[in-house]
Formats: C-alpha cells, structure tokens, sequence
C-alpha cells in the first residue's frame, strides 16, 4: 500500500515509517525541512516537501495515496487556538480529498479527559465537536466523512507515548523537576495517568491500517494508568530528587499546560482495540523507560 504520513519525523512518526517499511508498504513522509526529510529518507521512505498549513501539498499527497495516516500537530502549547486551528484545518483537507475512494485515513487523537471518573473505551464519544474545541473537533470532522466514503480510524493516543528519544509530558515534568530541585506531583499523586511504548503505538498504527473497520476507534494504550506519583518517585530515584506533593495552582503556573492535566485522573482502556486488531502491547513499561534512563538529560 503507498501510504502518506504527516508528522513522518516526529518522534511517533518515525516510528510509524519503520513499522510500515518493515512490513513492506510504500511510504511517503511530508517533510517540512531539509533535515526533516534527510530523516525520512534515512527510514527508507520517500519524501513529499511541506508542511502542515501546506493544504495544497496535503491534498496532493492525499490523493497520490492508498491511503493517509495524519500524525502532524503544531504542539504550540502558548497558543493552543492555532494548533486546534491548524489541526482542523488539515484533516478537513485530507477527508475532502479522499471522499468517495473507500481509501483509510488514520489521525491522531487523545484519550485524556473523555470520561471524568472512569477508564475511557472505544466506544465513549468524543465531546469535542466543534472549531473552538481540543483539536478543532477533528476526530468527529473526520468521523463524518465515513458516510462519505472514506475508512476513517481515529487513534486515540495516551498521553505518555513513551521511549528513548521522547520529549514529551513526561520530559517536561523531568525538565520541571530539574529546575525546582524536587520532582512534583499532585496532591497524593493517586491519580492515574495512562501510558503506551512508541514501538507498541506504531505496531497498532500499521494494524489499524491493514485491517480497522470504517468509523472504529483505537485506543493506542498499552498500561490502563499508572499512579502519577510511581512516577515521580521513579523519576526522583533517576534524578537523586526527592518527590513532592504541590497544589494544583503551583504546578499550573511552573509548567504551563503539562501542569494543569498532571493532577487530572485520566485512565483509558484498549479492550476493543485488542480485540479489534489482535494487537498486544509488549514494549517495556513506562515505570521501566524511566528507570532505563530516558528522562536523566
């Protein structure tokens, strides 16, 4: 199958490319730098130039595909409302595109804060549904488009994609810890947070492509949730910190965006996933990456 990815260089990306490689499909990365595509070259695939406001070059890539996985996000954490924007923006291109071609479009979503007090499933709807909302409301924008014609799979992420090399929510608690000499939690860090191994999301990516249904959802979760504070203390243990209870207030304004969902009690289940896809997470633990050393720089 000749795939085209957005977000091909990140790091779920690249993980993703080297999956589909391995198992032999054609690969075609949107790179938006010279560098980016020298990455994606280097993982065997070939390179489409462009970025993610590129919505002609989105399109083009869409439509010389068999099918699309969209991983690009702009992250601009000091201004959400561009990146929801964005977002939006460019899966609205990629389903017009594809519309009437039965062809499978994959894009990244998120499992944390669908359902308050219990583990979010498959089947809990997302309540983003509009421009305003987390991501633009482009997991439903995209889910419309399956009576459409298009096999569109939404991956719900867990917030902690985890590995060497990650930058993410647990790399910026570790930068955090650094920086105030203790590592933070909040309250009495019960509160659970889920977490899934890069390879493992990127095994689950490819089999959502092969083989997902139109309209079915993904759960890319490998541990239903880890108590948030089994975290700090094994960050602590690696940084020769001592872990600390911080209010919810504090940590918001130290780490802005990251701090304000540490304390959010956000379990997920990928049940249906497993059973969807045969899929069965087998990467090492978070609790084992911190441990291995991934988060000490």
């Amino acid at each position: 199958m000749r795939v085209f990815i957005t977000g091909a260089s990140g790091y779920i990306g690249r993980a993703v490319v080297a999956e589909l490689v391995a198992a032999g499909h054609d690969v075609v990365g949107m790179a938006r730098s010279q560098a980016a595509a020298e990455t994606v070259a280097a993982l065997g695939a070939n390179v489409r130039r462009g970025e993610l406001d590129d919505l002609d070059a989105i399109r083009a890539g869409a439509a010389d595909a068999d099918g699309v996985i969209h991983l690009a996000n702009k992250h601009d954490w000091a201004n959400p409302a561009e990146s929801d924007r964005a977002e939006r923006a460019a899966v609205g291109a990629i389903a017009e595109q594809l519309q009437g071609t039965g062809k499978p479009f994959l894009l990244a979503a998120g499992v944390a804060g669908l359902t308050p007090g219990r583990p979010v499933t498959e089947l809990d709807p997302n309540p983003s549904v509009g421009p305003e909302s987390m991501r633009g409301g482009a997991e439903n924008l995209a889910l419309e488009y399956v009576t459409r014609g298009v096999r569109v799979v939404p991956v719900r992420f867990a917030p902690t994609v985890h590995g060497e090399g990650d930058h993410g929510f647990v790399a910026a608690v570790a930068q955090a810890a650094r920086r105030r000499g203790s590592v933070p939690y909040v309250g009495d860090g019960v509160n659970r947070w889920p977490a899934v191994h890069r390879s493992d999301a990127a095994r689950l990516v490819r089999l959502g492509l092969e083989t997902a249904e139109a309209g079915a959802i993904l759960h890319a979760v490998g541990e239903e949730g880890s108590a948030v504070r089994r975290m700090a203390e094994a960050l602590a243990e690696r940084l020769e910190l001592p872990a600390v209870s911080v209010d919810a207030e504090t940590l918001a304004a130290e780490i802005p965006f990251i701090g304000r969902i540490l304390g959010l009690d956000i379990p997920a289940s990928s049940a249906l996933t497993r059973e969807r896809t045969g899929w069965e997470p087998s990467g090492p633990t978070l609790l084992a990456d911190i441990r291995a050393g991934h988060y000490d720089a």
